[in-house]
């Protein structure tokens, strides 16, 4: 468990996702050097420039085939900005590697990382980062591994376990009763829970194609590909709701979907891409932050760049 006291009126996460380095994206030697690490790096550079992180969260898919190279580079690049950063893994952060251990073990020897593998047999990268005020917790970061086995559900994509959901309320139930009430939440994760898909489908009229309000204004609510929730549905955002501490959760994944929606009492946000590695649009390319404020209560921004 990780602990950042807040020092301001507000603490800042900058969110960023889905940089799928591989190992040509960092040699510019290589002929092969296709440009795609510079953009990555003009863009995070900006985005910490932009809005000043106080933590800087990546939300899964820091590289993919080919890769084994780009996890120690990535982790000595974000070192060189000085901030914390904290990782939880992606469907994709397995491929080309010794073991997924190996890519975890990149990730949690990096001078300023917090990424922690977590209790066993839960995969890697499940851990607790609270945002406190004079040392109490006023918010808690839950970073959450959605795994990678897409052939567990025909051709689905993974989801949390059981073990995981169990942690999850153990949690939830002890800050509360260290504070004395529920503290509120955020969860971050890659792989979006199955009521993505049901959010979107509260706030987008398919017979006129538009967006209902509040959201028919907003930039950054767009479905551009088919989403990529598992089709097992393993009971988490009910869980979260009985629970009443998760306001938010964060993903990554569907690399051009972006939007922040607010469903049965929780804001499901995608996470905007951040380079083009693998495939992107350039409308739904930049970070995305989480501003929490004294009283624990989180606004999600997103930030084109």
């Amino acid at each position: 468990m990780f602990t950042f006291e807040m020092q301001r009126d507000n603490f800042t996460v900058l969110n960023i996702t889905d940089m799928q380095l591989n190992e040509y994206h960092y040699d510019k030697a290589d002929p092969r050097y296709d440009h795609s690490y510079d953009v990555m790096d003009h863009t995070i550079r900006t985005l910490v420039a932009r809005v000043k992180p106080d933590l800087i969260t990546i939300s899964g898919d820091l590289a993919w085939a080919g890769q084994y190279d780009s996890y120690a580079d990535f982790a000595d690049w974000m070192d060189s900005y000085g901030i914390p950063w904290a990782v939880v893994m992606g469907n994709a952060d397995h491929t080309g590697l010794v073991s997924e251990f190996w890519g975890a073990y990149q990730l949690a020897e990096a001078k300023n990382s917090l990424f922690d593998y977590g209790p066993r047999n839960m995969g890697y990268g499940n851990y607790i980062i609270n945002i406190t005020e004079h040392g109490k917790p006023i918010h808690t970061l839950f970073m959450m591994d959605t795994h990678h086995e897409e052939e567990m559900q025909a051709g689905s994509y993974d989801h949390l376990y059981d073990n995981q959901i169990a942690w999850y309320q153990w949690a939830v139930k002890g800050i509360a009763a260290e504070v004395g009430h529920t503290v509120e939440s955020t969860v971050i994760m890659h792989i979006p829970v199955p009521e993505y898909k049901d959010a979107w489908q509260s706030v987008y009229d398919e017979e006129t194609q538009t967006l209902r309000a509040p959201y028919c204004n907003h930039a950054f609510c767009r479905v551009q590909e088919s989403m990529g929730y598992p089709v097992f549905n393993n009971g988490f955002f009910s869980v979260c709701k009985s629970l009443g501490s998760t306001k938010n959760m964060l993903c990554g994944h569907d690399h051009v979907n972006c939007f922040s929606i607010d469903y049965e009492g929780i804001t499901l946000s995608y996470a905007l891409k951040t380079g083009y590695g693998c495939y992107w649009k350039p409308d739904t390319h930049g970070g995305t932050t989480l501003t929490v404020s004294t009283d624990g209560h989180v606004k999600t921004e997103h930030h084109y760049i």
